[in-house]
């Protein structure tokens, strides 16, 4: 894959609640990386009212999935099927304890994509809150079709 990518991601909190919930989805360009076996993307994501960008760093191992966001939003969550790990979810307005258990992982990699999904359970201050799935696919930026 080169090293100029589009990146879609998807994710969905799928709480108690019976309303139906609009998965959060964004599409931005990124760069893309393979070192030592591992797959990395890099992309900048902005929140409403503020100037400051979050850098996200995305790695995608046979481990499994690591997300870090550095800037106005901090974290880093690890997804690892059967495993429970916790982490601290920092924005201004505050920080959250986070308990991250991925129930399903798959990954599937082209000549010029990369799609990884991920269903999870997430805690809040020791508490689940929802189940949720999280969807990234990165495509070469060239690559000519990019779907959705």
């Amino acid at each position: 894959m080169e090293k100029e990518v589009l990146i879609h991601v998807r994710g969905l909190q799928m709480a108690d609640a019976q309303d139906e919930q609009e998965p959060i989805e964004m599409i931005v360009p990124g760069e893309y990386y393979l070192r030592n076996g591992s797959h990395y993307l890099r992309f900048e994501e902005r929140m409403e009212d503020f100037d400051q960008p979050t850098v996200n760093y995305i790695k995608v191992s046979d481990k499994g999935l690591e997300v870090r966001k550095k800037g106005l939003v901090n974290v880093h969550m690890v997804f690892e099927h059967g495993k429970k790990n916790m982490t601290y979810y920092t924005t201004p307005f505050g920080t959250i304890q986070m308990g991250i258990s991925a129930t399903g992982m798959k990954i599937q990699e082209e000549n010029d994509s990369l799609l990884v999904n991920v269903d999870y359970a997430l805690e809040m201050n020791e508490e689940h809150v929802a189940d949720c799935y999280l969807s990234i696919h990165a495509q070469s930026k060239h690559a000519g079709k990019f779907a959705l």
